[in-house]
């Protein structure tokens, strides 16, 4: 689910900014984008972000920006740095070649820049940081509940539309096992005449026929799965694996109305239903 969470502090004379965005993912995906020193820390901001966000693709970035005083990252060997220089110029003036790439030559050449030591992590900074940085998390995580009250909201418009369509699969379901009884004896009485089949026979296996496209069964399942879909909804625990799963049984309920149907005025709720449970399993990728 996306989500968005941004502070900045002052920290001596820089700014301290941390940054947490979240997109869908059905897995927690977490990359970091961290100044040097705190490198060391990988381990336990990782661990704090799952412990606060079970689930996403998770981007953290924790940036310093600079005030007037800056410390010098960097110092040079400066004897080295001559020699490497005069020993280039030499071979230069050799073949006859100019000076203005000797520079950044001699510069690059081998232990002439060498780092000022290790950069140390003050334990009183590294405190402000965790603490901005679960801030940060509880911003996302606000974020995403407004946009999972929102989703919530489309999720029971489109399981109320399934319920609509089993409303009117219930209401001509009768009509629609009259309508197959009369076609059937039609269709026997203008083939065979009136008098060449055994009408007690007929009607047994009329009968048999007709239980075979009874969908009461399928027709109670499908209310059961869309109240307990519902019910899943307002769990407070992570439930978007357990609402994939029923939305897996609502499909199969509706494909098995399909399949017995054998009426076209009812196939149409059918294919109503199946739209709106894609609309569920489009968002479904977005619950926890």
């Amino acid at each position: 689910m996306t989500g968005y969470g941004q502070i900045a502090s002052r920290l001596g004379d820089s700014t301290l900014s941390v940054e947490v965005k979240t997109l869908n993912s059905k897995f927690l995906d977490v990359s970091l984008r961290l100044p040097k020193k705190y490198s060391e820390k990988e381990l336990e901001l990782r661990n704090l972000i799952a412990d606060k966000l079970e689930r996403g693709k998770v981007s953290l970035s924790i940036e310093f920006q600079g005030g007037i005083k800056q410390e010098i990252r960097h110092q040079y060997n400066e004897e080295l740095f001559v020699s490497y220089f005069n020993e280039l110029k030499k071979l230069a003036d050799k073949v006859s070649a100019g000076h203005d790439a000797l520079f950044q030559m001699a510069l690059n050449s081998p232990d002439v820049v060498q780092a000022n030591g290790k950069e140390e992590l003050d334990p009183a900074e590294w405190e402000q940081v965790q603490a901005m940085l679960s801030e940060a998390i509880k911003k996302c995580d606000q974020f995403r509940s407004e946009e999972g009250k929102s989703l919530e909201d489309k999720l029971k418009g489109y399981i109320e539309n399934i319920h609509q369509g089993l409303m009117g699969v219930e209401r001509i379901d009768p009509k629609r096992i009259e309508k197959i009884r009369s076609r059937i004896k039609g269709n026997i009485t203008e083939f065979f005449g009136s008098e060449g089949f055994d009408a007690n026979r007929l009607e047994q296996e009329i009968i048999f026929y007709i239980e075979k496209l009874d969908i009461h069964e399928e027709r109670v399942r499908l209310k059961t799965h869309l109240d307990y879909f519902i019910k899943g909804m307002s769990e407070k625990q992570s439930s978007g694996k357990k609402l994939g799963f029923i939305s897996q049984e609502i499909g199969r309920e509706i494909n098995t109305i399909g399949s017995k149907a054998n009426d076209a005025e009812m196939q149409k709720y059918v294919v109503m239903m199946k739209e709106e449970l894609e609309k569920v399993k489009e968002q479904l990728s977005n619950v926890l």
